[in-house]
């Protein structure tokens, strides 16, 4: 799943997100890119609750267009921001499920260009 985003304004968060392998409200993991903290993060939510399971720095800057993409295939996961791969990572948690958009806090971000696609 690839999409582009606009990260506009936050005081305490300035993120887009990748959310897939969704099981329900409380279950998934999300390829995030924050452009207050520079950075793009695989997180596992498993009840709830989030684990880190990777993180890597790249800038991410406010106020651009930018595109952000996941690739799952099997327990591998890799995140590219812009065309460049920045943090990859493995888990078994989540083998399936539903794919969406995700941003938090007072996150203002557009997005556009939604594509999804299975090999």
């Amino acid at each position: 799943m690839s999409m582009r985003f606009k990260p506009l304004s936050g005081k305490n968060d300035q993120a887009a997100g990748i959310i897939f392998r969704i099981q329900d409200a409380n279950n998934y993991y999300i390829l995030r890119a924050n452009a207050l903290e520079d950075n793009v993060i695989f997180f596992r939510y498993g009840s709830g609750s989030r684990t880190t399971l990777k993180e890597a720095s790249a800038k991410v800057p406010s106020g651009q267009w930018q595109e952000l993409r996941v690739e799952a295939t099997g327990n591998q996961f890799r995140g590219y921001l812009n065309d460049q791969m920045v943090v990859e990572t493995t888990d078994d948690a989540y083998k399936a499920g539903k794919v969406g958009l995700w941003t938090k806090a007072d996150s203002v971000t557009c997005f556009d260009n939604v594509k999804i696609s299975a090999k």
